[in-house]
């Protein structure tokens, strides 16, 4: 589950580019027939119209067979205003596309390139945006409610709260030493992927389907609950079975397969990936919970220097002056297997994302579960001092929603990837902090309950 919250970065993919070229559009017709092929092109060398009546028609002439590197074929050497002179697009085009054109048209060809303009303000970044803030939300109110439902049943049935978050299979951290093992573990598992990639990504991937198809297990298991849906249950050899559970267990494995199967098909596999990430990023805020507000403090201030160190700072250790968290991030080759650590959503502006593949708007999954494990440790203090405005939960989402508004703006004004941890960890915590102060609960809220502690003394 570590692996979840080690690539936080993943838009920072978009600074590591070295080559200088854009996408375009080829237009190839026949008089009547008409097709239409993704191109790559260098902008400064070859500036081409925006619309397709505007541009250029030219013959197409294959010369894939003919020898070019002859004393009659070659280019002769010119000083720059002599090359500005030469005003002959340049273009390159799929072989097996130009082949399948050729199939189709013949030997007659006109061809038209142009490249039509794109917006940096796309609508799928409001498709992220609200996916992260429902998600966040979400699940730190499930955490919310599992603190009121195990505090409820302990003060009914006598039990020890400990007991019961033991029993539910949750995990507290409580202890800056194991925050910093925490952490430290990471480093050293994104360090493995940078060196063993190409072995570790496949057990990386073999894990998430496993954990993910159990976190969704478990979301639909308490959405079933809350309506009370499938209570049928039977038995086998003193072995009980719940109708509910089996028939949602086959749905989750048998998305978390399909996913894995097809996890390359760009078109539509996004949406299973985006759904297994809900999950799981569900499932780990209210699985994962912080005893108290130091414990956040430490978390997110020394995942935000881990984040930060793996972006900027190895550049200048790598031989290739790529970072360990981008390098690791696009993998060894550009279009081999991806870390599933980010929801995708297709750019709904991209005009050539049928012909040049699809381009996609990501968010790791690190910039939802990090920031929500504080959200979540709101969520419960609203629910240890019983407050019913929820001033904490309410705050700290908002902070994250209006980091989440400044990263997207930042990103959109320079025109790069941007770490959002560096942005939403000051939100967040500083809201926080000043909610608790101003309300006079500071020591509460920076210690945790009574609850806590002595759950903490048990331990």
């Amino acid at each position: 589950m570590e692996g979840a919250v080690k690539l936080v970065t993943l838009s920072v993919v978009f600074m590591a580019s070295q080559i200088n070229c854009q996408e375009a559009i080829l237009d190839i017709s026949n008089g009547s027939i008409n097709r239409e092929y993704c191109i790559v092109h260098n902008h400064s060398w070859t500036p081409l119209s925006q619309t397709l009546d505007a541009a250029t028609q030219y013959p197409l002439v294959n010369m894939t067979s003919t020898v070019l590197c002859n004393s009659s074929g070659t280019t002769p050497s010119a000083n720059d205003s002599e090359y500005a002179k030469v005003h002959i697009p340049l273009a390159l085009m799929r072989y097996r596309d130009f082949l399948g054109a050729q199939q189709v048209m013949g030997k007659e060809m006109l061809v038209k390139l142009y490249a039509p303009p794109h917006s940096k303000i796309d609508p799928s970044l409001a498709v992220i945006l609200l996916i992260s803030i429902v998600t966040v939300a979400l699940g730190s109110y499930w955490s919310g409610a599992c603190e009121r439902e195990r505090l409820n049943s302990g003060a009914t049935g006598g039990g020890g709260g400990g007991e019961n978050k033991a029993d539910s299979g949750e995990l507290s951290l409580y202890s800056p030493i194991k925050v910093v093992a925490f952490v430290a573990m990471m480093c050293g598992m994104l360090v493995l992927m940078y060196f063993f990639y190409n072995v570790l990504v496949y057990i990386i991937i073999a894990i998430f389907c496993l954990a993910s198809a159990s976190a969704l297990f478990s979301c639909l298991d308490a959405v079933m609950e809350l309506i009370g849906c499938g209570t049928v249950s039977f038995s086998v050899r003193n072995w009980n079975f719940s109708v509910r559970s089996l028939i949602l267990a086959a749905v989750c494995v048998s998305i978390a397969v399909v996913w894995g199967v097809y996890r390359n098909e760009d078109r539509w596999i996004w949406i299973l990936q985006d759904l297994l990430g809900i999950a799981f990023c569900l499932n780990f805020m209210k699985t994962i919970s912080l005893s108290n507000f130091k414990i956040c403090v430490i978390l997110l201030s020394l995942l935000l220097v881990y984040d930060v160190f793996f972006v900027f700072i190895t550049p200048f250790f790598t031989k290739n002056g790529v970072s360990i968290m981008v390098q690791v991030a696009l993998g060894p080759d550009a279009s081999g297997e991806k870390l599933p650590v980010v929801m995708r959503v297709p750019r709904f502006s991209a005009w050539a994302q049928n012909l040049c593949g699809m381009q996609f708007s990501i968010l790791g999954y690190g910039d939802i579960i990090v920031p929500g494990l504080l959200v979540a440790y709101c969520s419960r203090f609203d629910v240890w001092i019983n407050s019913r405005k929820k001033i904490y939960f309410v705050s700290c989402c908002i902070a994250y929603l209006l980091g989440m508004i400044l990263t997207f703006a930042v990103m959109l004004l320079s025109g790069m990837g941007q770490p959002a941890l560096l942005y939403l960890v000051p939100f967040t915590l500083i809201t926080s902090a000043v909610v608790a102060w101003c309300r006079g609960e500071m020591k509460q809220f920076w210690a945790g309950t009574t609850y806590e502690r002595e759950e903490l003394t048990a331990a």
